[in-house]
């Protein structure tokens, strides 16, 4: 842990965003305003002009070494309250960027950005009427982004336009999520709602949930059908929803078609199958039977001891056969996952599994690197688990990138979390023509996706404005039987709200 003291109490916001830029070289930094227990030391400078020309320094100081960085931008017009302190933060950024790069050797790829989508600052500035070559400049000059990683934005938002032409105005359309919070067993990496099926079927919930999940679903349907809401994707996540039995599915499924409107619009359904041992013949005919085809079977790796050490119980062999059972059975558009630095995997066991990837070529490929996500049982045993440095990691992302590229795959949608290995991101790559518009429509937030079932959050996106208010189901299945008329109540509040005054 690395303690930085700053010369001067910021508002605890402006600390925070601080706080990010320092955790991007020392894991687990602490900033303060005092010098006691210090191991360097940041003086910052900042002033506002008459021209509203934003003017930042920073001095960082580290065993009588200084190092220096001034930044100044100047702003059209004065700005909220609100505007005026992002803006003021950005500049901070920036300028503690540049010293702890000086510092550290390390040169930033994502520059000031840590927020989760980088994508959605491309298509800002798009829709503002910005050239190529004018956010090209403002991402670099202002968000320090390289050149790299400005292609890779480009090249994505391109690419999201050209399979979604009307991206733009889907805001008057929605989308929705529907949340099976059941697996085999829960992954250490994992914090979605991934309960044991087999102990809660002992106890019940998995039935009550279900039940839940019928009314709910009709419920929705209901004020969807009453409203005639266009629905551009369907996907259900969990927790891993082939948990389930085939009949439970079939009963689900025929719930969703009967109760939604326009079922011959919706462009895309996918249901997330990443367990491999969740996967068999009934499951997949009923699939088909709906003519859902949009399915993922997710190795994570090709190493049997990782999966052992994650908390997988399926082997590597499983994986292989489930894919090719799902394309027996019609499955015509599969993912797969892949995570860059899953303990004790460098770069020969990834390169593994690229060369795994090769002989089944699925239409789509997410390539994550692994995150320490605040609840996992991975980051409550740290020390447990031992992962890439952030060189090898980066090596490994570059081989994901070079390896989809010669293999015919596009990037088209990329999103980044915190504490993330390498200060990277998650990469979705596909066939062209194969692009998930789920994927896209969810990471660039352009219209309302609405959660259903057990842990689904839902994301209200005001069709005009673009302002977002959410809502959560709760995780635990027990909870969510307790709750969820409230929860629909709730839900159907807020979509009159949106969706009713305004029209």
């Amino acid at each position: 842990m690395k303690t930085i003291q700053i010369n001067e109490q910021f508002k605890e916001d402006w600390k925070r965003v601080l706080n990010h830029i320092a955790n991007l070289f020392y894991e687990d930094s602490v900033i303060q305003f005092t010098q006691a227990g210090a191991d360097m030391a940041i003086a910052f400078q900042h002033h506002i002009e008459a021209d509203f020309t934003i003017h930042t320094a920073a001095q960082l100081t580290v065993d009588g070494e200084k190092y220096v960085s001034n930044y100044a931008i100047r702003y059209a017009t004065e700005g909220t309250e609100k505007e005026q302190s992002i803006r003021m933060k950005r500049a901070l950024s920036h300028v503690m960027l540049d010293v702890l790069e000086q510092y550290t050797g390390m040169t930033q790829q994502w520059g000031i950005l840590t927020g989760v989508r980088p994508t959605k600052l491309y298509h800002k500035y798009r829709k503002a009427g910005m050239s190529e070559e004018e956010i090209f400049a403002i991402l670099k000059k202002d968000y320090r982004l390289s050149d790299t990683k400005i292609s890779l934005m480009k090249e994505i938002v391109a690419r999201q336009l050209k399979i979604i032409p009307d991206l733009d105005e889907l805001g008057q359309e929605i989308s929705i999520y529907i949340g099976v919070p059941f697996c085999p067993t829960m992954c250490a990496y994992c914090t979605f709602p991934a309960y044991a099926i087999q102990s809660n079927r002992k106890q019940g919930r998995v039935e009550k949930f279900i039940d839940g999940l019928h009314i709910e679903l009709r419920e929705m349907g209901k004020w969807l059908t009453e409203h005639n809401m266009r629905i551009t994707s369907i996907y259900w996540g969990g927790g891993t929803p082939t948990s389930i039995e085939a009949d439970e599915m079939d009963a689900l499924y025929k719930t969703m078609f009967e109760s939604f409107p326009n079922p011959h619009t919706i462009r895309e359904i996918t249901v997330e199958a990443g367990r491999p041992d969740t996967i068999t013949p009934e499951k997949l005919e009923v699939l088909k039977k709906w003519g859902i085809d949009r399915i993922s079977v997710n190795p994570q790796s090709y190493t049997q001891e990782t999966l052992k050490a994650i908390g997988r119980h399926h082997t590597v062999q499983e994986t292989i056969d489930k894919f090719w059972l799902s394309r027996e059975h019609g499955m015509n558009n599969i993912n797969m996952d892949l995570i860059i630095g899953l303990p004790n995997e460098g770069i020969a066991e990834f390169d593994h599994s690229l060369n795994e990837s090769a002989k089944m070529m699925p239409e789509s490929l997410t390539v994550h690197t692994l995150s320490f996500k605040r609840a996992s049982e991975m980051t409550r045993n740290k020390d447990k688990y031992r992962v890439a440095d952030r060189d090898t990691v980066s090596e490994m992302m570059q081989m994901a990138t070079d390896w989809t590229k010669e293999n015919g795959y596009v990037p088209y949608y990329l999103y980044r979390q915190k504490n993330i290995l390498g200060n990277l991101e998650n990469v979705g790559y596909c066939k062209p023509g194969e692009e998930s518009i789920y994927n896209i429509v969810i990471m660039e937030e352009v219209q309302t996706i609405l959660g259903i079932g057990c842990g689904a959050s839902s994301k209200f996106v005001h069709p005009e404005t673009g302002k977002i208010t959410q809502f959560h189901n709760p995780k635990d299945p027990a909870a969510y039987i307790m709750t969820f008329e409230e929860a629909i109540k709730k839900k159907i509040e807020i979509l009159n709200d949106l969706y009713v005054k305004i029209s």
